[in-house]
């Protein structure tokens, strides 16, 4: 246990619980509901409301092998493909093998997918798939929809929910085991200001971190609270290099901010083409699925188009839809776009990459625990070892679904007993940063360690990162201090100054191109060198350390396991 933690009051409340299920997308309200139906007393603390999470923005869908002819092992094979050589292949056959029937136990709970016309699941493809796996609800609302139905599920089950609550830190007891999580509710309700829940088993399922760049498709409570918690608490976090940027989010302008319109991958599943402004193809020839080739590659193929002709965006075009299928196939996006003066049923769509996915997180085993006892980590956040290098499409949900009842499992039979939360000893309190230190934060990384990145690059976003740092320390120690009084803003821009930190140091140790990271100085593939994951912790003196596997395959979680 390190003992660093944010600088934040003492808890002014508490209640006690069996488990500590932080988020509520996919991930951790199936958690949720699973702990409750064993008996499990459950708590669900959530950033914004219940439906708030990243799941609800998920259009394409969710893919398992569900259709006539398809098998977990292709589904497998291309999952290994995307990953490109470093996935944990135990992982993804679990992934693989118990995803249909999580799908269809989704279903029982609650959630509708698109039908054909004979009664089936409907269908579709996306980049690396060899098969019509993915399935889908209202067309492009599969997200929404899995939402919906979760959230109604937990309210009827009449869980006991912390919305607009932050988590800061995690409790531990004498023995440095899980013991809670302290967090800050924010605004009037049953609890305010800033308190604790005592509980043996906190289950982090806080999403991505995807606000640590500019332009996202994440909402703005992506940032990556649930990585720097786990970091701060000791645990090993892995593959964090690995940011997986959409190639196909609707360009809004060069200086446009925050969160964007994603123009979903099942629209070339469909038959959109990536065109150039002379409408020139520029995917074919580039990879034997064209359009629908990784996701890592079609980023890749626009960036480069996009140097090339000293533009800003490319094109996507599916004006051959017609204004019907738009209509019923594509609903969300079609607004989107129009919204946006865009009107894709009789002009092109104007897009560019953007940070979408972090493949890395806190490393698991895969029953989610962490390195960290009683702490585990599910959906976005983890790392299980099922991404490798690159996510592949519509992966996501399902490894939430999957991992998710595999941790509500294993805390069900193990069950470990209440403890007293110990009294914090050893770092300290960290130096928070002002709030407005988040725009320069998402600008270096983007500058820096964004879709290109070179040793030069991710040189000058390290030094810039640790300037802030230094910045913010070296305040805390002044005679007249400055630092910034604890709050929301403040405690959220200093999570997204940790995390940028780790990645950039797993980055620069990473001297290939692999998967979604791509160094423009090291432009091949070294598997004799890094086909390796990089572990990485923070010391006691809060610096970064990385560490690199010797093989593969990733070191056991936990030496008693």
């Amino acid at each position: 246990m390190t003992g660093i933690r944010l600088t934040a009051p003492a808890p002014g409340w508490a209640i006690d619980a069996d488990v500590v299920v932080v988020g509520s997308g996919v991930a951790g309200l199936t958690t949720a509901l699973r702990c409750a139906a064993a008996g499990l007393d459950t708590v669900v603390v959530t950033k914004a409301r219940l439906d708030d999470g990243s799941t609800r923005w998920a259009q394409g869908g969710i893919a398992a092998a569900l259709g006539e002819g398809d098998t977990p092992e292709q589904h497998l094979d291309d999952t290994l493909v995307a990953g490109a050589g470093l996935c944990d292949e135990e992982a993804v056959r679990t992934l693989v093998t118990e995803g249909p029937d999580a799908v269809r136990r989704l279903i029982t709970t609650g959630a509708t997918f698109d039908t054909t016309d004979s009664g089936d699941i409907a269908l579709t493809r996306e980049g690396g798939h060899h098969r019509r796996r993915i399935a889908h609800a209202g067309g492009d609302a599969t997200g929404a929809e899995i939402s919906r139905a979760l959230v109604e599920a937990v309210r009827s089950a009449a869980l006991h929910t912390i919305e607009n609550a932050l988590v800061l830190d995690l409790l531990t007891d004498a023995e440095g085991r899980t013991a809670g999580v302290s967090l800050h509710v924010m605004g009037e309700g049953q609890h305010d200001g800033v308190g604790a829940v005592r509980a043996p088993s906190v289950v982090l399922a806080t999403g991505g971190m995807g606000q640590v760049f500019s332009a996202t498709t994440n909402p703005s409570v992506s940032t990556g609270d649930g990585v720097a918690l786990a970091l701060r608490a000791g645990a090993e976090v892995s593959d964090l290099e690995f940011v997986q940027f959409h190639p196909t989010v609707l360009f809004l302008g060069a200086d446009s901010e925050g969160q964007q319109p994603l123009v979903s991958e099942a629209v070339r599943g469909e038959g959109a083409h990536l065109v150039d402004a002379t409408g020139t193809r520029f995917m074919l020839g580039q990879h034997e699925l064209a359009e629908l080739a990784p996701r890592d590659i079609v980023a890749k193929a626009i960036t480069r188009q996009m140097h090339e002709h000293g533009t800003e965006h490319m094109y996507l075009d599916a004006r051959h839809f017609g204004a019907r299928m738009w209509e019923q196939r594509f609903p969300t996006i079609l607004a989107a776009c129009r919204a946006h003066g865009i009107d894709p049923v009789t002009e092109p769509i104007p897009v560019a990459p953007a940070a979408h996915y972090a493949s890395g997180g806190i490393r698991t085993d895969l029953r989610g625990r962490t390195t960290v006892p009683g702490l585990y980590a599910c959906g976005e956040v983890a790392c299980t070892g099922v991404h490798g290098a690159n996510r592949l499409a519509s992966n996501s949900l399902l490894e939430g679904l999957v991992f998710a009842e595999r941790i509500a499992a294993d805390i069900a039979e193990t069950r470990p007993p209440r403890t007293e939360p110990a009294k914090s000893t050893g770092g300290g309190p960290v130096a928070l940063l002002a709030p407005e230190t988040r725009t320069a934060i998402q600008r270096i990384m983007t500058r820096g360690a964004g879709v290109l990145r070179s040793a030069a690059s991710l040189a000058a976003a390290a030094e810039e990162l640790e300037a802030l740092h230094r910045s913010a320390a070296a305040d805390v120690d002044a005679a007249d201090p400055k630092d910034a009084v604890p709050g929301v803003d403040a405690w959220e821009v200093t999570n997204l100054l940790l995390v940028s930190r780790v990645l950039v140091a797993a980055a620069r140790e990473r001297e290939e191109t692999r998967g979604c990271h791509w160094r423009e100085d090291r432009p091949d593939r070294d598997d004799a060198h890094w086909r390796r994951h990089l572990v990485v912790r923070i010391a006691a003196d809060r610096t970064p350390v990385v560490h690199r596997t010797e093989t593969a395959a990733f070191p056991p979680v936990r030496a008693a396991d």
